[in-house]
């Protein structure tokens, strides 16, 4: 990150003094020039958000290119006779300018070089470039190393200064259920160090616009242009109307759960009574509550039960049901 900044700010330095080189002009209106011309052209390679960092390979690859663009169009302006004072100013300047793109695009990369280049693909870069801000509660929660384990998630997991902040402050607490939940993260992020899939980075950037933990993950998650992973609701909610995409673990779970139809049936132990009149609940191995209907008597006993119907809410799925005969 700052390695680009200061690329950037020596490029405008650099276009500057090639400004001050040139025969043709004042060497103050040169130096104006020079220095403009460099901030136009940092701005314009700004905007390429999209471009990902490729490593060292991809920007020799981009100075060569940008070395073979700028030789290039300086013979083509030697096929217009112009004056060679001119000439040489210009291709001066065209060659600063095409090796700095052609650097900061192999700097951050395209997703495929084999496009410019066929049959010639790079091999992936060990480093994870997808980048994912975690928050305290999917620590805690457990579940992110049983998914890292499986390799369907394959990152580089940001975690802020403030959260283990956090962790270690539930960790010290007197009562015993946040000690459990602060010691129980702690162990999390030490496990998920180990995991070969994703590499995970404590970073110390200070978010001084927002107070809460909250609007501070959100806040990185849209600086850093990077996805959410929580299991918090509300804060799923409040990241996606801001326009930053969630990772939500509770939803991958909802969405694994198996999927009951009308008329199916199966087995289930009663274990507590339901809300309304005579209802009884059971649940699933994967937790999912079933509520059946006119079981109150079977409490602490298996039945069969067949399904009327499925709710999905925004805290989980809950099947009601009806005893078989």
């Amino acid at each position: 990150m700052w390695g680009l900044v200061f690329l950037r700010i020596f490029f405008i330095l650099v276009c500057g003094i090639a400004g001050a080189a040139l025969k043709s002009v004042p060497q103050f209106y040169g130096i104006l020039g020079g220095l403009a011309i460099g901030i136009v052209v940092v701005l314009i390679e700004a905007m390429a958000r999209k471009v990902s960092l490729k490593g060292l390979t991809s920007a020799v690859f981009g100075i060569c290119l940008g070395l073979l663009l700028a030789k290039l169009f300086g013979e083509a302006l030697k096929v217009f006779h112009m004056d060679k004072i001119i000439v040489d100013n210009t291709q001066y300047i065209v060659s600063v300018i095409f090796i700095y793109l052609g650097l900061t695009l192999g700097l951050k990369g395209e997703s495929e070089f084999n496009v410019v280049i066929p049959y010639v693909k790079f091999k992936r870069q060990e480093l994870r470039e997808e980048a994912i801000v975690v928050d305290t509660s999917s620590i805690i929660d457990g579940r992110i190393l049983d998914i890292v384990k499986t390799g369907f998630l394959e990152a580089r997991f940001l975690v802020a200064r403030f959260v283990l902040n956090e962790l270690q402050a539930l960790a010290d607490s007197t009562d015993h259920m946040k000690r459990q939940k602060g010691k129980r993260g702690i162990e999390m992020l030490h496990l998920l160090k180990k995991e070969p899939n994703i590499e995970v980075v404590i970073f110390d950037d200070e978010v001084t616009a927002v107070k809460t933990v909250d609007e501070k993950i959100i806040h990185l998650g849209k600086e850093r242009d990077a996805k959410v992973l929580t299991t918090d609701y509300n804060l799923n909610r409040i990241a996606q109307l801001q326009g930053v995409q969630v990772l939500n673990i509770n939803d991958l779970a909802n969405a694994l759960k198996p999927i009951f139809v009308a008329g199916e049936r199966f087995s289930l132990r009663l274990v507590k009574e339901g809300k309304e009149h005579n209802q009884s609940i059971g649940y699933l191995d994967d937790g999912t509550m079933v509520v059946v209907e006119n079981a109150k008597w079977l409490i602490g006993k298996t039945a069969n039960v067949e399904v009327n119907s499925v709710l999905q809410s925004p805290s989980g799925r809950i099947v009601f049901a009806k005893l078989v005969n």
